[in-house]
């Protein structure tokens, strides 16, 4: 049986990438060109900046995996692509530049939604068993969703505000750490042994949604308070004590879900899934359970290519086909393909 390779295109944010992924599991080829030296002079993702730099490298990226791969574009299945949700600059150069490359070698085009993506990485690891439980945890989404079978997303529980990624790196900024935030709190988190208590939102007794917006005032109100009163502030504590509140709720609500849906398999996913303190907790937590328990490799867990590759992969198996009309969606739903 011959192999599938489709190239994947990844260019929601701040990342430009592009990967091979053989038969929707392997990873051949995996480049990512980062903008972190630019933007963290910013503080954040300056959407212009980030569009600039995506016009200048996407060429570049995919030429590089497909030389890594070995491989010729008669060679590949599909093209792979994120077709939402992100900042619509940055999409549309993704999304262009996939167009042209199928359009050019007479390829079949997928877009991809940039959270199946994150939840696809795990599949480059390990093969997904069903039902199963995805937490994400990213910049822009904290969502839990439970899938039947591949291509099938229920979404249980969203976030009601700040994502737990922009929760982050806001409070990173006021504790005077670079951008991006998330790897420093972790860092100094781990530097303290006496965490500040910071409040818990849990919401409704029933509710799988999230929020972290009033933990980020909360945290924000501390250290303006002490300030105010001329006393110092530890960023230790602080970042050990806003850390401890979201892992908390995190996991609290992962593993209740989890027990109530029965699920074979407990997945996380993006960004924040690179938490090491996160990671460490939700594994102690599933094993305590004896739920399965799987979160792709750091390099996985930021955006990346092969993700997409991954979720595109599965829908091109599928039958799933986009074509040359796609559109940058910035706003686009998660929605289950069969």
């Amino acid at each position: 049986m011959k192999d599938m390779y489709v190239l994947g295109i990844e260019t929601s944010c701040d990342e430009t990438a592009a990967s091979v992924v053989k038969n929707g599991s392997v990873i051949v080829s995996n480049i990512v060109a980062s903008q972190i030296q630019s933007q963290k002079r910013f503080g954040g993702v300056v959407p212009e900046i980030a569009s600039r730099h995506h016009v200048e490298q996407i060429t570049l990226v995919i030429e590089e995996a497909l030389k890594v791969a070995e491989l010729q574009p008669k060679d590949l299945d599909a093209v792979a692509v994120t077709e939402g949700p992100g900042l619509v600059g940055a999409l549309l150069i993704g999304i262009h530049a996939a167009k042209a490359f199928a359009f050019a070698h007479q390829l079949p085009l997928v877009g991809v939604h940039h959270i199946a993506g994150h939840i696809y990485a795990n599949q480059l690891i390990q093969p997904m068993e069903f039902p199963l439980l995805a937490l994400i945890v990213s910049g822009g989404h904290t969502e839990l969703v439970l899938m039947e079978s591949h291509g099938s997303f229920r979404l249980i529980g969203e976030t009601r505000d700040d994502a737990a990624g922009e929760a982050y790196d806001k409070v990173a900024r006021v504790l005077g750490l670079p951008y991006p935030g998330g790897p420093h709190i972790d860092k100094l988190a781990a530097e303290s042994e006496t965490p500040i208590e910071f409040p818990r939102a849990w919401l409704e007794p029933d509710s799988y949604d999230f929020s972290f917006s009033g933990l980020k005032s909360a945290v924000i109100n501390y250290k303006h308070n002490h300030e105010q009163k001329g006393e110092s502030v530890d960023p230790a504590q602080v970042a050990a004590g806003f850390q401890a509140s979201i892992i908390d709720v995190l996991m609290t609500k992962t593993r209740k879900a989890a027990k109530e849906f029965g699920v074979k398999q407990v997945i996380a996913a993006g960004g924040v899934a690179a938490n090491n303190g996160l990671r460490m907790s939700l594994e102690r937590v599933f094993q305590e359970e004896g739920i399965p328990f799987y979160v792709p490799p750091i390099a996985l867990c930021t955006d990346n290519a092969a993700m997409i590759a991954a979720a595109g992969s599965a829908m091109f198996v599928d039958g799933i086909r986009g074509n040359l009309a796609m559109n940058g969606r910035p706003g686009m739903p998660l929605v289950s393909w069969k």
